[in-house]
Order: structure tokens, then C-alpha cells, then sequence
């Protein structure tokens, strides 16, 4: 989770005490406020980072994390030695104009234990520039953004993003939007061996292929599925294929039908997916990360029927019926689905939940 810290020195009087308890609620890391006595009444659940206005040193109020403009490298040797003194952590703020102030932010963030960084222009060149300086230094960079879809851009900026957000919330909805914005980490699944009991041939159908804006590893792969409750792992076309070129960042998924699995533990059909929706890549150790589509192909092909077991958890997938269509097996074997026979092992994830237009529901439902 990275860190959110909001800024609630513009927020109206009217809308502060909603904003506030929204931000202690949802537990963000930081508020920031000018007012030392604001701050001193807040729980020790968050973060109390002061604001003071121009030329008022930290030492008004040790208690506090307080934050100080950073002009130049001689500023930095100050701040970081009153740091090293034991006086207390303090936030460096650095506004970007131009490669000077880029070079003085890229310094802040290696000295410092808190950089806050504005940026001037919208391009994220700057930004990935001090994310890769500040890369091994033990400090906390943060950028500042004007609203929580910025935060999203900022947080995948060189892959890592910076450590946290700023932002200034207007009403305590901006609160949570942010707060979703910023999770990032994907599930760890854990993935089920399981064994193929038929493979049948079906005759024509529709399949889609999912195009991605990601190239995928070798042992990654979509779950996909004709039961919520069930799924395959199928693979990707990273792996070098006779007559035809690899697309790393292709998924040959199955019928039109199917599920795939996405994020927050929400299946889509395959007929729904269009450029811009997110999906799940899904290593064969169960490892996830959020991949975003580029767009889908939907077109006629003979289809290919596999059921398999694993208990009494029967899950079914129909994929387009060619050599070249795979799923992956334990270890990451690349399996050709035209290949696999009764006894045949494959990866796959068991979910408990019934599905409606996605969302896990607790309702009764029987898929066959």
C-alpha cells in the first residue's frame, strides 16, 4: 500500500471535521495541516505533518514532523543534521521549475528521511528521474498530485512509483476514492493441481483473445473459466510457436462465455472486456499484478471442451481447438491443450463464491 497523506490546510471550515474523520477512518498514513493544535489532537493512529508558513523553523514544535523549503544543498546539510541530532524527523519540500530544483529534489530525497516534491509541468519525466536517483536511499519520497487519478498515474511512474501521495481532499469522498487509487498489491492465489477427466471436440464457436498492454512472463498466464467457481490457467503466447511469431502479450483465453478472473476478486466475461479494462496476470506460483487490455479479438473458431477435477470441484474450460492454444501445468509446464488427455495435470484456482455480474454474492447457484 503506498502512503496517502492529505493536505486539509484549504479544506472549509464546514467540510474539515467530515474530511478528517474520513482520513482517520480509511487510515492514511499522514494529515497536514498549518495548525499545531489541530494536529496535537489527532490519534496516534496517523501521521501529524505541519505546515508552518514561510521562515518558521521546525524546533516551534518537535513533536511534530514538520515541513521545511529546501533552496539549496546548504538547506539540505541542515535539516539533514538536525535529523542525525536526534531533534527530530523533518519533510523536505522541494518545488521542480527546472533541472536545477530537479537536481536539489534528486539530493533531497537521498539525504532526507521525507521529500515532498511538486511538480511545475504534468510530464513524469522529472519524476521518474528522482524516483531512480532517490532508488536505494532508506527515505520516503512524496509527490505531490491535484486528485486521485493522478495518484494512480504517479504510483506506476518507473513501475515502483513514489513511496507516497500528497493531496488536497475537497470532501470526504476524495478521502476514499484516494485511498482505492492507491491499492496496488494484487492477491497471492493459491493455485490447485488439477486433473483432466475428458477432452472433447465441440465444433465452431466463438473464442477471444486477449491483446494486453503487457508483455508476460513464461510461467504467466489469465485464469479463465466456464464456472465461477473454477477456473484454468491459461497461457500466454510468449513461448516460441511453429508457423507463426510469438505475441508475449497475448492470451488465446476461450469462448466468448468464459470468466476471467480481474481484481478486488471480480470475473468478467470475456464478451465484456475492451481496451482500457484491467485483468489479472497470473504466475504459476500464484503471483498476481494488474495488466491492463489493449483491446480483445472475437472470432470463429472449432472449439475444444476440457473438464477437470480436483475433489469434488469439477471445473470446465472451452478454448479454441488448435495445437497452438496452451494452458499451463504444474511448475509452469506449457501444456497444447489438442495434447491433453484424461490423467493430464493442469494449474487452476477453486473459488467458494457464486457470482452475479461478477461480484462474489452468497446466493445459491449451480453452474454445470
Amino acid at each position: 500500500m503506498k502512503l496517502a497523506w492529505l493536505d486539509v490546510r484549504a479544506v472549509q471550515d464546514a467540510q474539515r471535521e467530515a474530511v478528517v474523520d474520513a482520513a482517520i477512518h480509511a487510515r492514511v498514513d499522514a494529515i497536514v495541516h498549518d495548525d499545531p493544535e489541530l494536529l496535537e489532537k489527532l490519534p496516534a493512529t496517523v501521521r501529524r505533518v505541519w505546515w508552518p508558513g514561510a521562515d518558521v523553523p521546525a524546533e516551534e514544535h518537535p513533536e511534530l514532523l514538520a515541513v521545511q523549503r529546501v533552496d539549496g544543498d546548504q538547506r539540505i546539510g541542515e535539516l539533514a543534521d538536525r535529523v542525525r541530532a536526534g531533534a527530530g524527523d523533518v519533510v523536505g519540500l522541494v518545488d521542480v521549475v527546472d533541472d536545477e530544483t530537479l537536481n536539489l529534489a534528486c539530493r533531497a530525497a537521498i539525504a532526507l528521511p521525507y521529500t515532498v516534491v511538486r511538480f511545475k509541468d504534468p510530464t513524469k519525466i522529472p519524476l521518474e528521474i528522482v524516483i531512480a536517483a532517490a532508488d536505494k536511499a532508506p527515505g520516503q519520497l512524496i509527490c505531490a498530485v491535484e486528485d486521485y487519478e493522478e495518484a494512480r498515474i504517479i504510483i506506476d511512474v518507473l513501475e515502483k512509483g513514489s513511496e507516497g501521495v500528497l493531496m488536497a481532499p475537497r470532501a470526504a469522498d476524495d478521502v476514499f476514492d484516494l485511498m482505492r487509487s492507491l491499492q496496488v498489491r494484487t492477491p497471492q492465489l493459491a493455485l490447485t493441481k488439477l486433473t483432466v477427466e475428458s477432452i472433447e471436440h465441440v465444433g465452431l464457436g466463438d473464442r477471444v483473445c486477449i491483446d494486453t498492454c503487457t508483455h508476460f512472463e513464461e510461467d504467466e498466464g489469465m485464469l479463465v473459466g466456464s464456472y465461477a467457481h473454477g477456473f484454468i490457467l491459461c497461457c500466454s503466447e510468449t513461448h516460441p510457436l511453429p508457423y507463426m511469431p510469438t505475441r508475449p502479450f497475448r492470451i488465446n483465453a476461450g469462448a466468448l462465455h468464459s470468466y476471467v478472473l480481474g481484481e478486488e476478486n471480480r470475473t468478467n466475461y470475456l464478451s465484456e472486456l475492451q481496451a482500457g479494462a484491467t485483468v489479472l496476470a497470473v504466475g504459476a506460483d500464484g503471483r498476481t499484478r494488474r495488466i491492463v487490455v489493449g483491446r480483445i479479438k472475437l472470432e470463429s473458431r472449432p472449439l475444444l471442451s476440457i473438464k477437470a477435477r480436483s475433489g469434488d470441484d469439477q471445473v470446465s474450460l472451452i478454448v479454441q481447438d488448435d495445437w497452438h492454444v496452451r494452458v499451463l501445468g504444474p511448475g509452469g509446464a506449457v501444456l497444447n491443450v489438442t495434447e491433453l488427455r484424461p490423467g493430464t495435470e493442469v494449474l487452476g484456482y477453486l473459488a467458494t463464491d457464486k457470482r452475479h455480474v461478477g461480484w462474489p454474492v452468497g446466493e445459491f447457484c449451480v453452474e454445470k
